[in-house]
């Protein structure tokens, strides 16, 4: 309505989405890394022995079986993605491929002692950790330290295993919060310090003896610190690849998509400054939530920023952004509504055209819900009832009594999908409501919070967004101690003539009025003298004002008034 043109539409296909979601493919998936797994164990096996084979391909179907019910959670069915999965078992499919050629290369080369020190034990679970968070990190680790040990030489598979698992470890208790891309390296230097520990504690660097020894130690060193470090760099480089490839963001590129410079913002800033200040209260709230919940706080501000961005079209039509006169006084209490309406469509069509994340676009869709707007739902009922009174007087037709259809007047939804999304749907009722308190205190604040999330919760808006009642509980201590601190009173300050009359004072060398009015009345309670009140005073010299200037009369009988001379002629 308000572009006059076609709107856009994320360019998500039926066909790709369905494959997305299919188990069918998933299950082909699982056999396809059971066939890839085994050939490089079978390939690695030495001697020849058909049982030592046959007990090396049973123990990679055990493994295949758990790695199944791990990545396939029956809680979040709806949430697991074939993509998701093909990057899991892509990254350990690489990271096996690249353990088995280093396994097979190094020792033609040098000694065996060489092998665990340029093994890349930080790859897979450096990836699957910072892109999938440190849970899919733990089940990669766990996986490529089983399956890898069927693909070291024998005299190194324990050692290998203890510093596959520690290193893994490492990498993803590093990567618990990545925000910035030194991060990555910080994890992969540690990595990289954890093989040189265990390396020399198993004795694979060992002591100098004399010069040529200290060379050979200083290149094993070198070269088991190198590697982790060349990991992590490589990660940082293609993981903005990744990312778009599998349709996934990371807390870098939140980050990044946080400045508020990006184009959106600064005509936000330009055209619709209310809207702005807005978003920006609104990020605070949705942040200090999300950080109680343990939702994604940085993804919940950069979508907070952005999910009013509709209003961009029509700014004036919202009352955070009017000046002196309000263009719904001439539109019809349905027009009103559909103008508020299509600000979450034309937030969404202004997304799709500036490429902004599909998170983004989700929550600018669903930070409404399919809630009513109440103001204009309810002014369109009071005119109702009043043409319905003059239709019964005869004032008017009753045909022409204007239908409440309540459906024009809700958002098209669908309701928040994600913790995320509800927290900032939450979090705009409140920052709205809460500029509504004349004289804000803690029990009213604290009340507003409750009614609205209550509200939210009875209409059913909370559904499907994941959070828990003890979730919203945390919610609403966090949006009340936040509104205290915005909706905070500050002291008077003096003016500034007081301030240059009591400079000039301090320069003279006399009290400032400040002092004056806290010394006299201490030195008059010292003189025994009683200090007299401001409104005292002034009805003392107001009696005494009156007893100069009143006539003393003296007294005289008293003359019949009117009333009384009619009362004794009756």
């Amino acid at each position: 309505m308000s572009s006059g043109k076609k709107r856009r539409t994320q360019g998500e296909r039926t066909a790709v989405a369905t494959m997305d979601r299919s188990v069918f493919f998933r299950v082909l998936l699982y056999l396809l890394f059971l066939g890839v797994s085994s050939v490089l164990v079978f390939s690695a096996t030495t001697g020849g022995e058909s049982v030592l084979t046959l007990l090396n391909a049973v123990f990679v179907n055990i493994l295949m079986g758990a790695g199944l019910v791990a990545l396939f959670d029956m809680r979040h069915q709806h949430r697991v993605r074939n993509g998701r999965v093909i990057l899991v078992f892509g990254t350990i499919t690489v990271h096996l491929v690249i353990l088995y050629f280093v396994a097979a290369i190094v020792p033609s080369m040098g000694s065996i002692a060489y092998v665990p020190l340029l093994l890349p034990y930080a790859l897979a679970p450096l990836v699957n950790s910072v892109l999938l968070g440190r849970l899919s990190g733990m089940y990669t680790t766990y996986v490529v330290t089983m399956l890898g040990s069927l693909l070291i030489p024998a005299p190194i598979t324990m050692q290998y295993m203890v510093l596959s698992l520690i290193t893994g470890i490492t990498v993803v208790a590093f990567t618990k919060k990545v925000r910035r891309r030194g991060a990555l390296l910080r994890a992969g230097f540690y990595a990289g310090v954890v093989v040189m520990v265990l390396g020399v504690l198993f004795e694979f660097i060992q002591w100098p003896e004399n010069a040529i020894g200290i060379q050979t130690m200083g290149k094993q060193m070198l070269g088991s610190l190198g590697v982790s470090l060349l990991i992590a760099m490589v990660v940082s480089g293609i993981l903005p690849a990744l990312e778009s490839m599998f349709g996934l963001t990371t807390d870098i590129s939140w980050l990044e998509m946080s400045d508020l410079n990006h184009k959106l913002l600064r005509q936000m800033q330009l055209e619709a400054p209310g809207t702005f200040h807005h978003s920006l209260i609104v990020a605070s709230l949705a942040e200090a939530a999300a950080e109680e919940v343990g939702a994604n706080a940085t993804m919940c501000r950069v979508c907070a920023y952005f999910h009013d961005i509709g209003k961009l079209k029509k700014p004036t039509y919202f009352i955070e952004n009017q000046g002196e006169e309000n263009p719904h006084d001439n539109l019809t209490p349905s027009m009103s509504a559909l103008v508020i309406i299509a600000h979450v469509k034309d937030g969404v069509d202004l997304a799709i055209k500036h490429k902004l994340d599909p998170m983004i676009i989700d929550v600018i869709r669903e930070h409404h819900g399919d809630s009513l707007v109440y103001y204009f739902y309810h002014k369109a009922r009071e005119t109702c009832n009043e043409a319905k009174e003059k239709a019964e007087q005869g004032l008017i037709n009753a045909e022409d009594v204007p239908d409440v259809d309540e459906k024009n007047f809700r958002y098209a939804g669908p309701r928040p999908r994600t913790p995320e999304s509800g927290i900032i749907s939450l979090a705009d009722c409140v920052e709205s409501a809460s500029r509504t308190l004349t004289k804000p205190s803690p029990a009213k604040i604290e009340a507003l919070v409750n009614d609205i999330v209550s509200k939210r919760i009875a209409e059913g808006q909370m559904d499907d967004c994941g959070l828990t009642l003890s979730d919203l509980k945390k919610i609403r201590k966090s949006f009340a101690k936040t509104i205290r601190s915005i909706l905070h009173s500050r002291i008077n300050y003096p003016k500034e003539e007081e301030k240059k009359n009591d400079e000039e004072l301090r320069a003279a060398g006399r009290p400032s009025s400040l002092q004056r009015k806290v010394e006299e009345p201490l030195e008059k309670r010292k003189s025994g003298q009683q200090t007299v009140k401001p409104s005292s005073r002034k009805s003392q010299k107001i009696k005494t004002k009156s007893q100069e200037t009143t006539p003393v009369k003296t007294p005289t009988s008293p003359q019949p008034t009117k009333s009384d001379s009619s009362a004794k002629s009756a």
